[in-house]
């Protein structure tokens, strides 16, 4: 590795880096959840449940703790980010949730009391693209790491 790309890394393996990013990521939808205006109708935003009518960015399904579930998942991802097989393990493992709370979201009724998170269409789409970005990343980490 050059002088240069280890001085902006600072000694951390890309899929490291990656993964640090994932997790800023999901810190900050974490946080923008509770911020008003990026979140709207933010007045009806509720603890869980199907009845909040807050969404992120207009778009996105958000409440209480579908928030604290974000923010959760960030610090697990910097946590992780430590090590080099711990960012594989959480680009994979959690692609994998992701994969699940996918299929989650499309089997249920959205409009039923299953769907406490709360999530609509958009963030099933979202969480179908994350799992296949999330595990994508970690098995080509995975594989370069092994050759």
């Amino acid at each position: 590795m050059s002088d240069t790309r280890m001085e902006a890394t600072r000694g951390r393996a890309p899929v490291q880096v990656v993964t640090m990013v994932v997790a800023l990521v999901f810190v900050l939808v974490g946080v923008l959840g509770f911020i008003p205006g990026v979140t709207t109708d933010y007045d009806s935003l509720t603890f869980a449940g199907h009845h909040s009518d807050a969404e992120l960015l207009g778009i996105f399904a958000v409440s209480v703790l579908h928030n604290i579930v974000h923010l959760l998942f960030g610090i697990v991802g910097f946590l992780m980010a430590r090590t080099a097989s711990g960012s594989v393990t959480f680009l994979i493992v959690g692609g994998v949730i992701y994969l699940v709370l996918w299929l989650y979201g499309v089997l249920i009724d959205l409009d039923s009391s299953a769907n406490f998170v709360p999530v609509n269409d958009a963030d099933n789409w979202l969480h179908l693209a994350l799992a296949v970005g999330m595990i994508g990343l970690g098995a080509a980490f995975a594989r370069s790491s092994r050759t």
